[in-house]
């Protein structure tokens, strides 16, 4: 199969969506060549436009695309809380922070003061269309020179030592390493031969977009009912589930008459249904990857994990896949990684994706349609008006309760790295976008400007005041923005070396 004089990637990625396109950015950032296969010859979709392709942004997903300049032309798309698709969840006028299985919660009842490393400015979400985050990332892919072929599916695969070779379609393609970003269905895991283990589907879920001739039949809003539960935006967006089993999904075409049966016994109306725009089904079926890494092959987005779109988690998910892959596949490549830091990836990213997978799953408990699920829902509905419950559940759903198992010490260490305002007018994230790790010293210490010297090509070295320094001394942060090493204190030296030697390699100089 292996053809000699076909050009060599240093990565070939397997889908053209957002995991896919992030992940290629990363590595462009860093210096590898990226070719992109992507089986759709046409990246535009109905369905990845509004209302169906909404997609809440988390805090962590936010801090990325600015740690990479790409938050500004993100805004420029975003969905505004009062659009059509999202202003039903607000009445009152009160400002959505999120949901669990429906039930919501309010800005006003977080207290973020739980949360002591997060500045007050970065404790907000987005809402924007997948559409859009597709092709602000593609745009960015080219402008940095990553190769995008479309219509061009990767079909089989061989891997030896030294690289894989793929075959798409008619072409044959040579990578150093092969990333599968190529959803659920992912042909990159199935002939790596990795397993994808989990919960089967309880339901069928519709998303649909319809003509009603008597739109006031339905209630806006979600509602559990005794056979299922349907959420309705006037005059025509729908989306409900069908405890079936999942039967109904990608089996039998969507039809007009098959989308009214479901609406009426679901709602328990006879409401009519004259015309069917758009419609797509979905379950709650949970699986996930047993290998994020095999030999050259790595998983990420839904190819290495899938749930139900219940809580808005799923790309938050695979886009926080590519920003901790990114950096460390990249050094893997350039030669400097230091031991099991590819390994790491999977060490990291597995646990997040088994926390959101149950997530999901406990999400199903409450909706389905029984006495035990509506009294658990009443049970919910009341802890989430308390502060301290409604804090907990914003810090899942908004990601900031995200943090990495990185052994002991400081509190920050595994955490998101707070976007501290320098009193030059900089910020932290600002100085993350050129894809290098950088140690950030408020007391100017020399030792710790000669400790960033010896990573000098990885590392930068930033030091001075900032408007609130949340009592730190200093700290370390990765590529991807994540906290390695903070201290409060001036003498902790020894700590900021391990943790450099741990994340970047052990410097040829250290001891000079």
């Amino acid at each position: 199969m292996r053809i000699p004089d076909t050009a060599l990637y240093d990565v070939v990625i397997a889908g053209a969506g957002p995991v896919g396109l992030f992940l290629a950015c990363e590595l462009r950032l860093a210096g590898c060549s990226v070719l992109v296969l992507e089986q759709a010859q046409d990246p535009h979709s109905p369905l990845k436009g509004l209302p169906f392709g909404l997609r809440g942004l988390s805090v962590p997903t936010i801090e990325s695309f600015d740690r990479r300049d790409l938050l500004d032309a993100i805004k420029d798309r975003a969905v505004s809380h009062d659009a059509p698709a999202v202003a039903h969840w607000r009445p009152q006028q009160r400002r959505p922070a999120g949901h669990f299985a429906g039930i919501q919660f309010f800005s006003d009842q977080i207290g973020s003061e739980k949360w002591p490393y997060q500045l007050p400015a970065s404790v907000d979400s987005m809402a924007v269309d997948m559409g859009s985050i597709e092709s602000v990332l593609a745009d960015r892919a080219i402008a940095m020179g990553v190769e995008i072929r479309r219509g061009c599916g990767v079909e089989y695969f061989e891997q030896s030592n030294e690289d894989v070779t793929v075959r798409a379609d008619a072409e044959t393609v040579r990578g150093r390493w092969l990333v599968g970003c190529d959803g659920g269905r992912s042909t990159v895991r199935k002939v790596a031969g990795i397993g994808f283990t989990g919960t089967d589907p309880e339901f069928t879920g519709y998303s649909v977009e319809v003509e009603l001739p008597d739109p006031d039949k339905l209630a806006p809003g979600r509602h559990y009912t005794a056979t299922g539960m349907y959420t309705y935006a006037a005059p025509g967006t729908i989306a409900m589930v069908d405890f079936d089993g999942g039967a109904f999904h990608r089996t039998d075409p969507i039809t007009r008459d098959h989308v009214e049966a479901m609406l009426r016994k679901i709602s328990g109306t006879d409401v009519t249904v004259t015309a069917l725009q758009l419609a797509a089904t979905w379950t709650d079926r949970a699986y996930q990857a047993t290998e994020y890494r095999k030999g050259r092959v790595l998983l990420a987005g839904d190819a290495a994990h899938i749930h139900s779109p219940l809580g808005g988690q799923g790309l938050n998910l695979g886009l926080g896949d590519a920003m901790n892959l990114g950096w460390k596949l990249a050094a893997t490549i350039r030669g400097d990684a230091p031991p099991g830091l590819l390994d790491s990836y999977a060490h990291e990213r597995h646990s997040v994706g088994a926390q959101i997978l149950d997530w999901s799953r406990a999400q199903v408990s409450i909706i389905r349609p029984s006495r035990i699920s509506r009294a658990l829902e009443a049970i919910i509905r009341d802890l989430i008006e308390t502060r301290d419950c409604a804090t907990y559940f914003a810090g899942r759903v908004l990601g900031i309760s995200l943090r990495y198992d990185l052994g002991e010490g400081h509190p920050l260490i595994g955490r998101n790295a707070p976007d501290f305002e320098m009193a030059d007018g900089t910020r932290l994230n600002e100085h993350l976008r050129n894809g290098r790790g950088l140690i950030l010293d408020f007391d100017g210490r020399p030792l710790r400007r000669t400790l960033a010297g010896h990573w000098g090509d990885r590392i930068d070295y930033v030091s001075g005041a900032v408007k609130n320094r949340l009592g730190l001394s200093a700290l370390q942060v990765r590529p991807d923005g994540i906290v390695a090493w903070a201290t409060d204190t001036a003498d902790d030296d020894e700590g900021l070396a391990q943790a450099m030697s741990r994340w970047f390699g052990q410097a040829q100089d250290l001891t000079a």
